[in-house]
């Protein structure tokens, strides 16, 4: 099996040195000038990184994500898988499979750290190249879910999830900030993992319904938060942002 890695930062790194451990011939190109990961061939253009490659990763970040398919498109072998493994919106997924021109490409969602798990990181992967990426990458022990649906599909709901998570790491640091500004930041630290520890269906069900329930007196709750906020001179963005999101709620604007 060759392997073509484009993007060589700490995710492309992390897949070719894995790759490249597991056996596979690996290619590698960066628009910067980097160390080669062990293992791993650095190519002068994106053209000779994939010149014969079974797969191609391609981790250039979303900005370059249509470049490099538009560099490679030309030198790829028919039965070549093209993933996509940017973190983008559908549309940016869609038009990097148009301009490959080949029914192999795959919309890959990566959900977790990559330098944590390598291969094995979870993904989603969608479009008419899903099956044959999720056969290629599955001897390497990867965990992969394959979803209906054409390019875009897998990093649509990565950016569904993505609300909850950002929002999640955001409304954290927001209440650690406020916890410092009053002299209390490990005791609002302990009180957010004792939460997240016991998270799982009941907690997000009481967090719903418990939100539909009780929006006009948690608005209110949120309200005097963000007043102390202030006299604290704390961050208030997502405690504004929930104020207007439980005012929506309580109006009947949001289900």
């Amino acid at each position: 099996m060759r392997a073509a890695v484009l993007g060589l930062g700490e995710a492309g790194r992390r897949y070719a040195t894995d790759l490249a451990a597991a056996g596979v011939t690996v290619s590698g190109y960066d628009t910067r000038d980097v160390e080669p990961p062990p293992g791993v061939a650095v190519a002068t253009g994106v053209a000779e990184a994939v010149r014969g490659a079974d797969l191609v990763l391609s981790l250039t970040t979303a900005a370059g994500a249509l470049d490099a398919v538009h560099a490679a498109a030309a030198h790829l072998g028919p039965d070549t898988v093209y993933a996509d493994l940017n973190t983008a919106a559908p549309g940016r997924k869609e038009a990097a499979a148009r301009a490959l021109h080949t029914g192999r490409f795959a919309d890959v969602a990566v959900l977790a750290p990559v330098p944590r798990d390598g291969v094995r990181t979870p993904v989603l992967v969608s479009g008419p190249g899903a099956e044959a990426y999720a056969r290629l990458m599955d001897r390497f022990g990867g965990q992969i879910e394959v979803v209906p649906g054409g390019p875009g599909a897998a990093s649509g709901r990565k950016l569904l999830r993505s609300i909850f998570m950002k929002c999640l790491a955001t409304t954290v640091l927001e209440a650690l900030a406020a916890g410092r500004a009053a002299g209390c930041q490990d005791w609002v630290r302990d009180q957010i993992v004792n939460e997240l520890d016991a998270a799982g269906p009941a907690l997000v069900e009481r967090l719903v319904t418990g939100t539909y329930q009780h929006a006009e007196r948690r608005r209110h709750e949120m309200e005097d938060v963000k007043s102390y906020l202030d006299e604290l001179g704390a961050p208030t963005e997502m405690t504004a942002a929930s104020i207007a999101w439980l005012a929506a709620v309580s109006a009947g604007q949001r289900r």
